[in-house]
């Protein structure tokens, strides 16, 4: 599975992805972990406010910093759990 974070690195981006990574941690998920932060390829999603979240590259979450527990119910869909 690959977990993106697209954002300029600003303070919510980076809470994203250290949610992200809690919530990957925490479900025994095997994930890579990239941040995006050139604009053309963030605007490429369809993104229009950072940070967004994407995974295997769906757009899951944009414009908001999703909590651990709402982005594991996600990865457990994802990885067909």
């Amino acid at each position: 599975m690959v977990i993106k974070v697209l954002g300029g690195g600003c303070a919510n981006c980076k809470k994203l992805m250290e949610n992200a990574k809690k919530a990957a941690e925490e479900l025994g998920i095997e994930a890579q972990f990239e941040e995006v932060k050139d604009i053309e390829k963030i605007m490429s999603y369809g993104v229009m406010r950072t940070p967004a979240l994407v995974v295997d590259e769906k757009l899951i979450f944009s414009g908001r910093v999703a909590g651990v527990e709402e982005i594991k119910e996600v990865l457990k869909k994802e990885a067909g759990n």
